[in-house]
């Protein structure tokens, strides 16, 4: 059995570890037509997902 070390706050709650940055492994232009395809595409996603939410926000 591995003995865990962990260390609480003054909350009782475990403290955030330092995990290690990562890196993209890919770079996208968007600039290019099949960039500004994935942007119409992730736009109409994000309007469909959030319909009741933007519809809200518009009658404010």
């Amino acid at each position: 059995m591995r003995d865990k070390i962990t260390r609480n706050n003054k909350y009782g709650l475990p403290q955030a570890i330092a995990r290690p940055q990562i890196k993209a492994s890919k770079s996208l232009n968007l600039a290019s037509p099949e960039g500004q395809q994935i942007i119409k595409s992730e736009t109409k996603l994000a309007l469909k997902t959030h319909m009741a939410t933007f519809k809200r926000l518009a009658d404010m």
